[in-house]
């Protein structure tokens, strides 16, 4: 090929689109971020978690509570209805958690309840999965591993990092779901 000719196929390659990897559309998706600053001043915070592909709400006649309380006080500083959604990322990092925790010894991401299919027939099932957190999570009172779910029943605590708040966990019996 003349010097001429490879000059014709070298401008003729760069005249092509080249290859865009940037992350766009589904992968974007994918990505799991969450982008919470400006157009001045960008900044995302990358999701530790996403949904399995299992991922259930539980029908709508099982009424399940998460009561908050704090030391030996009787009544709850707060109750969330656990049965309204899918799955509860509790965290320091108000941006993204769905249950804003204060404690300075909780991660910004700290860990999830997430209701899940069963394999048999037993409809659905409230799990925690711990994300890796610096000081833990316990649920009745031992630790639970990291990065892994652990299925939870009513009337179980989970105690988050060095916290003295006690997360109570309950399913509202049969008898008194028929007066809502």
């Amino acid at each position: 090929m003349s010097s001429n000719g490879s000059a014709k196929l070298s401008d003729s390659l760069s005249t092509k689109e080249r290859p865009n990897y940037n992350i766009t559309g589904a992968l974007a998706a994918e990505a799991n971020k969450v982008d919470i600053g400006t157009k001045d001043k960008p900044r995302a915070i990358v999701l530790k978690y996403h949904e399995p592909s299992d991922a259930r709400k539980p029908s709508a006649s099982e009424i399940w509570m998460l009561y908050v309380f704090k030391g030996n006080a009787k009544d709850p500083l707060e109750t969330i209805p656990l049965h309204t959604r899918s799955c509860w990322l509790l965290g320091r990092e108000t941006a993204v958690a769905d249950i804003p925790l204060d404690h300075p010894s909780l991660s910004k991401q700290h860990c999830v309840l997430q209701w899940r299919g069963k394999p048999r027939k037993d409809g659905v099932g409230l799990y925690v999965l711990d994300l890796e957190s610096s000081n833990g999570t316990t649920l009745n009172g031992t630790r639970i591993e990291a990065a892994r779910f652990i299925e939870c029943k009513s009337n179980d605590v989970l105690r988050l990092g060095e916290s003295q708040r006690d997360y109570v966990i309950l399913q509202a019996p049969q008898s008194s779901m028929a007066n809502l």
